[in-house]
């Protein structure tokens, strides 16, 4: 191609740009206005959802600051991309970072991250076999499967989750696909660990390295996470993205651009992982500075570049993307911040309440192992070290410290923020650093201690999908019996369906899961008990046995309170109606 071909193909695409560019500006200055506003969201909510929200309810007003941020967020996406295209420091800039990718991605040796990928991938396919096994509908799981519907980016803000999952599923609606996703789920997993490894290892890949990552993936909290056969693949796509910068880590530029793209994606599948970016810093800044593998200078201007990549992700995405809400719509969490008086006291709270969580759902066994892996980390940390070694005993206890708040991500920054297993799973993260950090060069007696630990959540792995299976089929066989005596009272129901019904109590663990949570309380938590008061739970009783379509529930009233005459009582459950009105009371 000659320089005059060149520069008229330049000229038309940067003609492409400007036109493109004028008629997104167009668009994103128009949804400033709240009447413009008000049309598309009327639009959407009547070709897209398909039901009526009135213009005064929360969720509609919550919608339409949503748009204003879209636009907002759309004018600053396009004049960055107008900057990078048309100017030339602009163009200067975008050469100078697509150079330093090139030359880190040379740097690395990928065909030596097959091998321990598949072995990873052979480990974390063991870990979930039981759960596979069980074919266990996960709480949203039933739903999803039920009606084919997603919901990510409606209600959490995650809309690259709510793309690839249409690829995934092959259809923009759902249908129960299992174990595909899970498949896909271990596979990036295995991929992380390995990534994980070589970044905190100092790019050296052992056996008992890779062995070291599994609380990365088998972590009794990420356990939840590869429950979900519609969820799980995201969740596990949120820690590799999580984990992916640190591999541009020698050029700055590009470690930059990487982070706050990888940063992004992550919020927009599953912001648990919030935290193990930054946990990653630590670690590895500590390390730098530990065995003076780089200058203080150097140290500062990795840990400032990452804080700078973190922050701006974490308030662009905040600002521009993410759908807010509070306890009144989400009835469960919230993301709304603490107020700048409340913050400090409100943290400290929230960090407590995690810790306590921990503490409660963690075995003796688990939390004497994990104590011992510090121990090591210490004691490695004063060993190895090329400072004063009374300095770098506290600094590591800093880091460990540090590093254990920062796994619960930003979580921690929220007024009420979610304790349960999926939003807590970047402990198990932690305990893969930690680990991985332990047995790095360092005594087999380590290396001992560290297997052992990571032994025991590969056999709670076990336990827990073979618990599933024992508390479906407890379920099942429960929600038969109920059946029955419904069908035979009420013949007619599910298809006149002129009545209301209320379920009391639940469906109760059995033995087999109480006897898991003498010694694994997380178990009761993992477990979810059937016929509860949650919206999915329902739909299973309802839906998956063929009683009814509609939804005639009513959780608002409290028909325990009225008395209802008793139509039948039997060993599981008592049921009481008036001919409109049946109340199912679940005996333990």
């Amino acid at each position: 191609m000659t320089q005059k071909q060149s520069n008229r193909k330049n000229k038309i695409m940067s003609g492409i740009i400007i036109i493109l560019s004028i008629i997104g500006l167009i668009l994103c200055i128009a949804a400033l206005f709240p009447h413009v506003r008000e049309m598309i969201l009327d639009y959407v909510v009547k070709h897209v959802m398909y039901k009526e929200i009135d213009r005064e309810t929360s969720s509609y007003q919550t919608g339409i600051r949503l748009l204003l941020s879209y636009a907002l967020g759309g004018i600053c996406f396009i004049l960055f991309l107008d900057y990078c295209t048309l100017t030339d420091s602009g163009r200067s800039l975008v050469r100078e970072v697509k150079q330093e990718i090139k030359d880190c991605w040379s740097e690395i040796d990928f065909r030596s991250f097959l091998k321990p990928s598949l072995i990873l991938l052979g480990v974390y396919f063991l870990g979930i076999l039981t759960i596979i096994r069980a074919n266990f509908l996960y709480r949203d799981d039933i739903w999803r499967a039920a009606e084919g519907a997603r919901g990510w980016f409606l209600y959490f803000s995650r809309h690259i989750t709510e793309i690839l999952s249409i690829f995934v599923h092959a259809d923009s609606v759902l249908t129960d696909i299992s174990p595909l996703p899970q498949l896909l789920a271990i596979l990036m997993l295995s991929v992380s660990s390995v990534l994980l490894v070589y970044i905190i290892g100092n790019k050296k890949i052992t056996t008992v390295g890779l062995l070291a990552s599994i609380p990365l993936g088998l972590s009794p909290y990420f356990l939840e996470c590869l429950s979900y056969k519609f969820d799980s693949p995201y969740m596990a796509l949120s820690i590799l993205v999580s984990i992916v910068p640190f591999l541009f880590i020698a050029r700055k530029k590009a470690f930059l651009f990487i982070s706050v793209l990888s940063l992004l994606v992550m919020c927009m599948t599953y912001q648990a992982s919030s935290g193990i970016y930054m946990m990653m810093v630590v670690v590895l800044c500590f390390q730098y500075w530990n065995s003076r593998e780089k200058t203080n200078k150097e140290i500062i201007s990795f840990l400032g570049i990452a804080a700078f990549a973190f922050c701006f992700a974490m308030l662009f995405f905040r600002f521009f993307l993410m759908r807010p809400y509070g306890l009144e719509e989400s009835e469960y969490a919230s993301t709304l911040m603490f107020s700048a008086s409340h913050i400090l006291s409100g943290t400290l709270d929230n960090i407590k309440e995690y810790a306590m969580t921990i503490n409660h759902d963690f075995g003796m066994i688990w939390k004497i192992g994990i104590a011992i892996v510090f121990l090591f980390f210490i004691t490695k940390s004063i060993y190895r070290s090329a400072q004063v070694k009374i300095l770098s005993f506290f600094i590591s206890i800093l880091v460990i410290v540090l590093s254990f708040i920062l796994s619960f991500g930003v979580y921690f920054l929220l007024e009420a923020p979610l304790f349960e297993p999926r939003a807590m799973y970047g402990l198990g993260a932690f305990l893969a650093i930690m680990c991985i950090s332990v047995i790095s060069d360092y005594k087999k007696i380590a290396s001992v201690a560290v297997l052992a630990l990571n032994w025991c959540f590969l056999v709670f792995a076990f336990s827990y999908g073979n618990a599933l299976a024992d508390q479906a089929r407890y379920a099942e066989f429960r929600i038969t019996i109920l059946m029955h005596d419904l069908g035979g009272l009420y013949p007619n129901a599910g298809k006149e369906g002129n009545f209301t019904l209320q379920l009391k109590n639940a469906i109760e663990f059995t033995p087999v899961v109480k006897n898991i949570a003498k010694h694994y309380p997380v178990i009761e938590k993992l477990v979810p008990k059937r016929l509860d008061s949650y919206y999915y739970d329902y739909c299973y009783f309802m839906k998956y046995f063929n009683y009814i379509s509609h939804w005639p529930v009513d959780s608002y009233l409290d028909f325990d309170a009225w008395d209802l005459p008793v139509v039948l009582d039997s060993y599981y459950h008592t049921i009481k109606s008036d001919g409109e009105h049946i109340l199912i009371i679940l005996k333990h």
